[in-house]
């Protein structure tokens, strides 16, 4: 009988790589996504989340290289927002600049 205690007590105490698994997917599939900011940011976010979880789980390693993808995904998806909106709303200005010039005869 108390060898059943014990070897339950072990099992629930060890967690599966599941978590760690799924942040590593996440990271990857975040690298991926990064040039969409929702899909690279949400998948990011909640990479490193799950990663955070995995942490005490066996698969560790698994675990903090997809918190360390799911970052550079994020890092990733962010600049290329701030990028994508420079020049999305440089030519935008320019364009409406120029028109208000030409409209006036310069």
């Amino acid at each position: 009988m108390s060898t059943q205690k014990s070897s339950s007590a072990a099992s629930s105490q060890q967690k599966g790589p599941g978590l760690a698994i799924a942040s590593l997917v996440l990271g990857i599939l975040s690298l991926c996504g990064s040039g969409v900011f929702v899909c690279g940011g949400i998948l990011s976010l909640v990479g490193i989340v799950l990663g955070a979880l995995g942490l005490n789980s066996r698969g560790r390693g698994m675990a903090i290289a997809g918190i360390i993808l799911s970052v550079v995904g994020l890092l990733l998806a962010i600049v290329t927002r701030v990028i994508f909106r420079g020049v999305l709303f440089n030519n935008y200005f320019q364009n409406l600049f120029q028109q208000f010039l030409n409209s006036r005869g310069y």
